[in-house]
């Protein structure tokens, strides 16, 4: 077989590594790609119902808006861009060199995480009315 077409196949998940990062200090993670990817599968799993949990408390804070801007929030979104490039600063682990980058992949995957979200928000912000601050009293 050609090397091309070697280089286009998928790579066997249970073979052994056919490349090694330069850095001394790296570990490997797992024995195979088939570990790296049942870990990524589990990583995902635990991501996927934290988002659903965050889901839950978009559409409840649908309850506290007065207007579509005020859903949209740009200033929150803002706030929300910057935490979240520190906490992915924070969390780059020290070991194995690090992931370089991981902020502004983690930013980026908020942008279109938080889009979406709001999205849902304003579907759900029409399916709200105004509360009445003052009950009406009874002419009597």
């Amino acid at each position: 077989m050609s090397t091309q077409k070697q280089a286009q196949r998928e790579p066997d998940a249970h073979g052994a590594p056919v490349r090694r990062f330069l850095d001394p200090a790296y570990r490997p993670l797992a024995q195979d790609l088939a570990a790296v990817r049942r870990e990524i599968d589990r990583i995902d799993d635990a991501i996927v119902q934290l988002m659903a949990e965050r889901a839950m408390y978009v559409k409840d804070a649908a309850r506290f808006k007065r207007d579509a801007f005020q859903v949209s929030a740009p200033a929150r979104q803002a706030q929300v861009f910057a935490h979240v490039r520190e906490l992915a600063a924070r969390h780059d682990p020290a070991f194995n060199g690090g992931f370089e980058g991981l902020p502004d992949v983690v930013e980026s995957a908020y942008r279109a995480l938080v889009a979406g979200y709001i999205a849902c928000e304003q579907t759900y912000f029409g399916q709200t009315e105004p509360v009445d601050p003052s009950p009406k009293e009874d002419p009597q």
